[in-house]
């Protein structure tokens, strides 16, 4: 089935934003894995862990930066990867930010924010409020709202994974993905359905918040009960009308949920046998393949989001075997 004009124009959007931010973002590299051929198949590593806030992320806040003037004021809410991604990508573009973060924020979190130059407002301990207070100040002080996947040029910006991909390994039959809100793997899908349509793109899920597993199977936004998971840059549901649910919907060919104990597995895994460290959501995807027995003989490709991980939970998950 050919693309749809929506898939076609976010795969524009990410070549478009490949050539702005190429000045200010170095490739990660796709490494062979050590384990390649223990399932009889060829397994590679895109190690977007090495990125230089440790995480995807940072490739959609210099998309959305570099398309605005860098007289814009920017707000945005967050506490984790797409927060130091933005505060990061604003110290080189020169855009001034304030980043609205929950009260509840680790200090050593708010430290390294604040040391980046960053404006910051404390506001409330509950996530969901802290980002409505973002949007409000955003409308009464004419900033612009950056969302962290609800976004087309933020997608755009995630999609020159897929990009880089393409000229690394000229041709592979499965690509993993980890998603929370699906800005990764709208971003990824799009482009290869664009240049790759063979390719087989897996969207994961942690089976402790699945929202967007469970809303694609649905066909709408559906609320799920969410628990704590090692995935936790997957947590949380998916904004009302995102732009996120029809993109994922028709680039995702199939959808993996994993357990706790098998996302456990997958960091001890990387982290024994690949000898890296990477946080759960990056676990998640690598648990996927671990867990998909329709590879036999393929070229497969994990997507290593991040290396963000909390020093006490992973330090757990690699003494309990």
């Amino acid at each position: 089935m050919k693309p749809s004009h929506a898939v076609l124009q976010q795969a524009a959007l990410s070549v478009a934003a490949r050539r702005r931010i190429s000045p200010f973002l170095r490739a990660t590299p796709c490494i062979t894995s050590r384990t390649s051929f223990e399932k009889g198949t060829k397994l590679l590593l895109k190690a977007e862990n090495f990125q230089q806030t440790g995480s995807f992320k940072f490739r959609g806040a210099l998309s959305k930066l570099t398309s605005l003037s860098t007289d814009t004021p920017i707000i945005t809410a967050s506490s984790g990867n797409h927060g130091l991604a933005l505060a990061t990508a604003a110290q080189m573009t020169g855009h001034t930010l304030t980043i609205v973060l929950p009260e509840t924020v680790a200090r050593e979190k708010l430290e390294l924010i604040r040391a980046l130059g960053v404006d910051t407002i404390l506001y409330s301990n509950d996530v969901g409020l802290t980002e409505r207070h973002a949007r409000k100040l955003a409308q009464e002080s004419d900033k612009v709202y950056v969302p962290p996947y609800n976004d087309q040029t933020v997608i755009a910006g995630q999609g020159t994974i897929a990009l880089e991909l393409l000229e690394q390994v000229p041709q592979f039959d499965t690509v993993y993905v980890s998603m929370g809100g699906g800005g990764l793997v709208s971003g990824v899908g799009c482009v290869l359905k664009a240049f790759s349509p063979s390719t087989r793109v897996v969207g994961v899920s942690a089976v402790n918040s699945a929202a967007l597993a469970t809303s694609i199977r649905s066909g709408r936004i559906v609320e799920v009960t969410h628990f704590d998971t090692l995935a936790d840059g997957c947590a949380g549901g998916v904004d009302d009308g995102s732009i996120t649910l029809p993109l994922a919907t028709e680039v995702i060919d199939d959808l993996i949920e994993c357990s706790e104990d098998q996302i456990a597995d997958g960091i001890r895994t990387l982290a024994w046998k690949e000898k890296m460290l990477v946080e759960g959501s990056a676990g998640l995807a690598f648990a996927a393949y671990q867990a998909d027995s329709a590879i036999a003989g393929k070229t497969s490709v994990v997507i290593l989001c991040g290396a963000n991980f909390d020093r006490e939970q992973i330090a757990c998950v690699l003494e309990n075997e």
